[in-house]
């Protein structure tokens, strides 16, 4: 799987300084998700401790005052090790951070502070050099080495992929018992989902705003399994580590959440397998449509893990079943195990299969921090979200919550 498009949006707008070094403001009073969910309270039950998450993308770097003691950089395989630490783009180490992040120095605070991170950096553009392009594996590779790993949830925050390109490292992964996580991309109300978020047995995961809307650049073609807050907090600018970007937006730090969630459950039930964890967040997830037609822009609804946190007698049904087999249609055998492939290199480049599917090219889900976010709503509609109505907002117009089944 090579990833060879462009980063979402350029993070360039308002900033406050901050060195990973060096004291800074307290982000977390920005992160305006994590009161309506409740973290305070789940934290309590649940930090994800005992849960490590790979994060696939540009690199984690582990000497953030949010992330120190958090990353497992020596867990991770030799064969993909490569300047792990080493985040060209800060897209890796945000995501990191708002799994994981203690909050420390004022940084990030993650949904998931008692979980680690086992980072794997691999090509996306903005990769300088032809050795560094050289030594850097694309996705497959990772995908498989987190596969053979001790992490419970691979989350991939990339978008842009090729069909086919990753199917056996994906199948591969699935046999291991792992959870994959991935956004769905940045393309807006007509863009095409991107894969891996788009096969089957990845959870692929949509953005909202602080008003419950699909974010406008959330993209909408029916592959979307949850939603989670996408926008209007910090992250990383770049690879300098010098400042956050406020209103850092995208399906990526959607999907990291996502992750996040599933540890907080996981590590609470640590004898659930990943079916189990995913029913139970498609379960207890906000929607205002019947469970059994799924959303195409929000699918199960917005993610709610400290529903199955305070239910000590939550039924996570059965061990070894695709909780999204009936509405996917999903073609996979479920629990088998599945060989690893001899070779993981594509047959032609992921560009030029790209421009067959009309794809615009692989790109990370960033998302662009130049456009506005969604408008407000309290935090009492948040945490009723299902008991109340909902409107979707695409492109700027309202329409009512498309309810169409989805055919992956």
């Amino acid at each position: 799987m090579r990833v060879v498009g462009a980063v979402v949006g350029a993070l360039t707008v308002v900033t406050v300084g901050l060195a990973p070094s060096a004291a800074a403001s307290d982000e977390q009073s920005k992160q305006w998700y994590l009161g309506p969910m409740q973290a305070e309270q789940m934290w309590k039950v649940s930090t994800g401790k005992g849960v490590k998450i790979a994060v696939i993308d540009s690199g984690v770097n582990a000497n953030t005052p949010s992330l120190k003691g958090q990353v497992l950089t020596d867990e991770v395989p030799k064969a993909v090790a490569y300047h792990v630490t080493d985040d060209y783009l800060g897209h890796g180490t945000t995501m990191a951070e708002l799994i994981a992040g203690t909050g420390a120095g004022g940084g990030l605070k993650g949904l998931a502070p008692g979980a680690k991170i086992v980072p794997f950096r691999v090509k996306l553009d903005g990769l300088k050099g032809a050795q560094e392009k050289a030594r850097t594996p694309d996705v497959d590779t990772a995908l498989r080495a987190a596969a053979d790993s001790d992490v419970k949830i691979i989350s991939i925050s990339l978008g842009g992929l090729v069909a086919n390109e990753d199917e056996g490292a994906v199948k591969y992964a699935l046999s291991k018992g792992k959870l994959l996580i991935a956004s769905v991309g940045n393309a807006g109300k007509n863009g095409q989902v991107d894969y891996p978020a788009a096969y089957p047995y990845v959870l692929g995961v949509a953005s909202v705003g602080k008003s419950l809307t699909v974010s406008g650049f959330s993209s909408s073609g029916g592959y979307a399994d949850v939603a989670a807050p996408g926008e209007g907090y910090p992250g990383w600018c770049d690879g300098t580590f010098r400042s956050y970007c406020d209103n850092y937006k995208g399906t990526s730090p959607a999907t990291a959440l996502t992750a996040a969630a599933a540890a907080l459950i996981w590590s609470a039930h640590p004898d659930w397998t990943l079916y189990q964890v995913e029913r139970a967040l498609l379960d207890t997830a906000g929607r205002t449509w019947p469970k059994d037609k799924p959303s195409k822009y929000l699918g199960y609804g917005v993610i709610r893990p400290r529903l199955v946190l305070a239910d000590k007698n939550y039924d996570p049904g059965p061990a070894n079943v695709d909780p999204l087999q009936k509405q996917d249609g999903r073609e996979w055998e479920s629990v088998a195990p599945v060989a690893p492939k001899g070779s993981s290199s594509p047959s032609a480049s992921a560009s030029s299969q790209a421009q067959e599917k009309g794809s615009t090219g692989a790109t990370s889900a960033a998302g662009s921090s130049a456009e506005s976010s969604s408008g407000g709503s309290s935090n009492t509609t948040w945490i009723a979200l299902g008991a109340v109505g909902a409107v979707v907002v695409v492109g700027g117009g309202a329409l009512a919550i498309a309810r169409a089944r989805r055919a992956r």
